[in-house]
């Protein structure tokens, strides 16, 4: 049986590729996608992928892919990161692994964009490697999900 694994993305993320390319790259989300479904099947695992910029819907995920028994999920809250305690409350459901990934380095940026709730129910977290952090995310996840099996 394939396991499955949520990769949640945030407001603004569908921008990516155009919004900010000095901070964030040039790749695009439906690279991210393709680097994450490439990523995920060399570890026997797939993917449902998903971005919204609405908070709500991300919560909704997050109840998704708790119901449907997740293997683990990957999330990049991006605004959401530093302002939402609903996305936490629903993380702390979470009987998975949670990786938390960023593509820029946000310890490097404005001070505000340090503190972190999701940070408190990550297993890890992953910044400043760009969208590469995508694929490391799920390299450690799905060693933390053969170390469970």
């Amino acid at each position: 049986m394939t396991k499955t694994v949520y990769v949640l993305n945030g407001p603004n993320l569908n921008l990516l590729g155009t919004r900010e390319p000095e901070i964030y790259g040039h790749a695009t989300l439906l690279d991210v996608e393709k680097l994450c479904r490439d990523t995920a099947g060399k570890h026997g695992l797939t993917v449902e992928f998903h971005q919204s910029n609405h908070e709500g819907e991300l919560v909704d995920l997050i109840q998704k892919a708790r119901a449907e028994k997740a293997a683990g999920l990957i999330i990049n809250p991006a605004g959401y990161t530093h302002t939402s305690v609903a996305i936490l409350d629903a993380l702390m459901t979470m009987e998975v692994p949670v990786i938390e990934v960023h593509i820029s380095n946000v310890h490097a940026r404005e001070p505000f964009r340090r503190h972190s709730y999701v940070s408190r129910v990550a297993r890890a977290v992953i910044c400043g490697f760009g969208v590469s952090g995508y694929a490391l995310a799920i390299a450690g996840l799905a060693g933390m999900i053969d170390s469970k099996d």
